[in-house]
């Protein structure tokens, strides 16, 4: 996400260093190349000229401060406008007081609409709320079918009618069952088309006259760009939208949608979807995301992340055995599978701050390296996961034939593995915080 982006903002930044004041014509001859790095990065023109000129009028003689850099306060002036082009602040779902809240899921096919729809009902579910889906899209073969797959695999109940095309009634009849169920949140995944029409719109509108909905979310896929805000700007004219979320955001390199879907609109980035998982929905903070953009990191969204997926009764257990009997390789195993919840490992360093994300690029982290790990370890017997110690010459070769990987990587791995338990040994006796736990 933003790849290319954060590299040449970077880049254009690092040309700037050294100066003990910044001139008009430093100023104007760091902003020429931002401006250049936005347009490619597919943000309209306008959006892009306020940015800079908002930019330039803070920035113009900018001294050297005590402890802080000329370069550096730029860098902190153009955070506070990317997060105001971004959207200012985080803007979570509004809920009714009086449930249930109905949000109405609108956007064109392909965009992600039914998998986006269930990500989110997901994510209310694990608030301790009662989410109910409505299957309201009628046109689209195994439309039906698929929320209702999703909704089985999440424990999500599904109101769907098989026999009626009759939309408007569907989402009548699935409302009445949503408040007789006492449901929360009703989630309503509607039609889309290939492009905006009068026909799509005339039954949208029908649909939000029924439901009343709380909030009209558009569902935008991040990865077009321009597109993204000229959809947005349609169904905002057509049905007032509250919000959007932005699909297939962990593809985008670029990011000229995020960038300008909110200065287009006016209406927040309430979500990003970065990935197919039914878990891959990100809540969006625009300050946050400014900060990766300019390679400051998120070290709060990564600590929020580890909170949800970090099994905490799981590592309650691995540190009370690791205080009383030392780490093993099965506890190591288990560990990592900890991590990889999190989701790639290029991923995750990316929100630590510092990191360079050209240095990981040429990294080439292989995505399938846990894989490689589990198998491994499990081609080991009992004891030699209990005593890693046991390894000789002729256990490694076996087990890197047991696993199909080379003895090198046997090697390596058992490397990492005493790094790691020499860490939890500290841990344990300084009685730290277990750093796969919340406490």
């Amino acid at each position: 996400m933003f790849d290319e982006l954060s590299e040449k903002i970077g880049a254009a930044f690092s040309k700037l260093r050294g100066k003990g004041v910044l001139t008009e014509a430093d100023i104007k001859d760091g902003l020429r190349e931002v401006r250049r790095v936005l347009l490619e990065a597919d943000v309209s023109f306008g959006l892009t000229r306020e940015f800079l000129e908002r930019v330039e009028k803070k920035a113009v003689g900018l001294t050297a401060l005590k402890s802080v850099r000329p370069e550096q306060q730029l860098v902190k002036i153009v955070h506070e406008e990317l997060t105001a082009m971004l959207g200012e602040r985080r803007e979570g779902l509004k809920l009714s007081t009086v449930p249930p809240t109905v949000v109405l899921m609108v956007g064109l096919q392909g965009s992600g609409k039914t998998t986006t729809t269930a990500k989110l009902a997901l994510r209310m579910q694990k608030e301790q709320r009662q989410v109910r889906m409505i299957a309201a899209d009628v046109y689209r073969p195994a439309a039906i079918d698929q929320l209702e797959t999703l909704g089985k695999q999440l424990n999500v109940p599904v109101y769907a009618e098989r026999d009626s095309t009759d939309v408007v009634q569907i989402v009548r009849n699935g409302l009445e069952v949503a408040r007789r169920e006492r449901d929360r949140i009703v989630f309503i995944d509607t039609a889309g088309r290939l492009q905006i029409d009068e026909n799509l719109m005339d039954e949208l509108r029908r649909v939000k006259e029924v439901a009343r909905p709380d909030e009209i979310l558009l569902i935008a896929d991040g990865m077009t760009g321009q597109d993204a805000v000229r959809i947005a700007e349609g169904f905002n004219s057509a049905l007032g939208i509250t919000g959007i979320i932005l699909t297939k955001m962990d593809g985008d390199a670029r990011g000229g949608a995020a960038l300008s879907v909110y200065g287009a609109t006016k209406k927040p980035i309430k979500y990003i979807g970065v990935g197919e998982k039914v878990e891959a929905l990100e809540e969006f903070h625009p300050d946050r995301m400014a900060g990766r953009i300019l390679q400051m990191g998120d070290v709060l969204s990564l600590v929020e992340r580890a909170q949800e997926t970090f099994d905490t009764d799981a590592a309650r257990k691995l540190e009370k055995k690791v205080r009383k009997e030392g780490m093993d390789l099965n506890d190591f195993l288990g560990a990592m599978k900890q991590i990889e919840k999190l989701g790639p490992l290029e991923g995750i360093l990316k929100m630590i701050p510092g990191v360079n994300t050209k240095a990981l690029k040429q990294a080439k982290m292989d995505p399938r390296r846990m894989k490689h790990v589990e198998a491994i370890v499990l081609s080991m017997t009992m004891a030699e996961r209990k005593k890693p110690e046991l390894m000789n010459g002729s256990r490694r070769l076996r087990i890197a034939k047991g696993s199909g990987r080379t003895v090198s990587e046997v090697n390596r791995l058992l490397d990492q593995f005493r790094d790691m338990q020499k860490m939890m040994k500290k841990v344990a006796a300084g009685g730290g915080r277990n750093p796969f736990g919340r406490g």
